[in-house]
């Protein structure tokens, strides 16, 4: 597969475009019901390999359905202090939501970031009940990069494999994701997967399987970062193969825009974050 993602130039400004996000961190309004559990849960032995959790704070009649949301920053740059807002809209949702931190370029390389995702996941299934989730209702959801994570750890057998929860991740969604972008020629994916012997194992799209857990991809159609190509090309070789794929495009929303739906300062512009919590719901249970 050598289909080249349509990247902007300037693939590393994932993390640029993304950078006026932090600021709904400190600035923006907050959705109500919902606590912050834990804050720097530790899944590995490495200073970033640590993860808050928010939960609704309403009593609820059993087990809440889980998710992990890995944020964006072209695989070199990011905090999961910075995104409590996105995490708090998604449990403000009925979700138990886990945020990990997770190793990024230069320290280390692909497969490092990818595996650091799916360490973080079978922590959060096990440690899930300990704050009124159901670890065998989890699902992943990430942003741009984080999107990449989620879909890697979904449709790559060996990574929840290599972390001995095969069969963990009941569901995921990607939003504004980088599916298919061979070949590396821009500063950010030559930094992350250039090292890569066989590069095709750096693409999500190179795992699509009948037997995947049910897919949803959004993305904006002015997305000039990742451009929405990307989730259609995904979804239609999940649907090829036998796969389910849910496939939304929002019109006039960017590649920040996609994410910053999920504040209430900003949630009128897209269903967004409605969307994607029907469907995860509708998959957990």
């Amino acid at each position: 597969m050598t289909r080249r993602g349509l990247f902007v130039p300037v693939l590393g400004a994932l993390a640029a475009a993304c950078s006026p996000l932090a600021l709904l961190n400190g600035l923006g309004p907050r959705d109500g019901g919902v606590r912050r559990s834990a804050r720097g849960l530790p899944y590995g032995s490495d200073a970033r390999q640590t993860m808050d959790v928010f939960a609704p704070t309403a009593a609820a009649n059993g087990p809440r359905p889980v998710l992990v949301f890995f944020y964006g920053g072209g695989w070199d740059s990011g905090s999961r202090e910075v995104y409590g807002w996105a995490a708090q809209a998604l449990a403000a949702q009925g979700f138990v939501v886990f945020v990990p931190d997770y190793r990024i370029v230069p320290e280390v390389h692909f497969p490092a970031f990818i595996q650091d995702a799916a360490a973080a996941t079978a922590e959060a299934g096990k440690l899930a009940a300990r704050y009124g989730g159901d670890p065998a209702r989890l699902g992943v959801i990430g942003h741009s990069a984080g999107a990449h994570l989620a879909m890697m750890i979904a449709l790559d057998r060996r990574y929840m494999a290599g972390v001995d929860a095969p069969n963990l991740i009941r569901a995921a969604a990607g939003l504004a994701g980088p599916y298919d972008f061979l070949p590396f020629d821009v500063p950010a994916s030559i930094n992350a997967f250039g090292r890569v012997a066989d590069p095709t194992l750096t693409q999500p799209v190179s795992f699509v399987r009948a037997d995947a857990p049910p897919l949803w991809l959004g993305h904006g159609t002015d997305d000039v970062v990742v451009h929405a190509e990307d989730t259609t090309i995904l979804c239609d070789r999940m649907r090829a193969v036998g796969g389910r794929c849910e496939a939304k495009l929002y019109p006039g929303l960017n590649h920040a825009d996609l994410i910053a739906t999920f504040s209430p300062l900003f949630r009128k512009k897209a269903p967004v974050l409605a969307d994607v919590s029907a469907f995860l719901h509708r998959e957990l249970g």
